[in-house]
């Protein structure tokens, strides 16, 4: 068995997805709901699209195992309201609501190079500070 990295936040585990799917394109195979996975219902496509994430996407995300080998290739986490990640689970997503927004650095020990993380913003200061006690420069987006 493949040793895999572990999230107790699931939008820490989006931002890295974003960065090893979309950015570094090394996890794959990338999803598109363009051409979703077979295991999708054909009830995706037709959905009214509107401010909610698709369960079935987000089931994928939750299911979705990140090897442990890809750790050491995370220098950066930024999060921007228009990463293809958060566009896969709500594409009419505008934004302007907290969703995304990552409330644990806990996950963070498992990426020895990660030197830089922008944030969406949060008024609660720990997720910074969490992040600056690891030696990770921290910011808000």
């Amino acid at each position: 068995m493949q040793n895999t990295l572990s999230f107790t936040d699931f939008n820490f585990k989006l931002a890295v997805v974003q960065e090893l799917m979309y950015v570094q394109q090394i996890l794959a195979p990338k999803f598109d709901l363009a051409s979703p996975p077979p295991e999708f219902s054909a009830t995706v496509g037709a959905r009214t699209v509107d401010q909610t994430v698709i369960p079935e996407a987000r089931a994928y995300f939750e299911r979705l195992a990140i090897p442990a080998e890809y750790a050491p290739r995370v220098r950066e986490l930024a999060q921007d309201g228009g990463d293809e990640i958060y566009l896969q689970l709500i594409p009419d997503w505008d934004g302007e609501d907290d969703t995304f927004v990552i409330r644990s650095a806990a996950a963070a020990a498992q990426f020895p190079n990660l030197v830089r993380v922008t944030l969406f913003y949060s008024e609660d200061e720990a997720i910074l500070e969490q992040s600056r006690a690891r030696g990770i420069e921290a910011r808000w987006l």
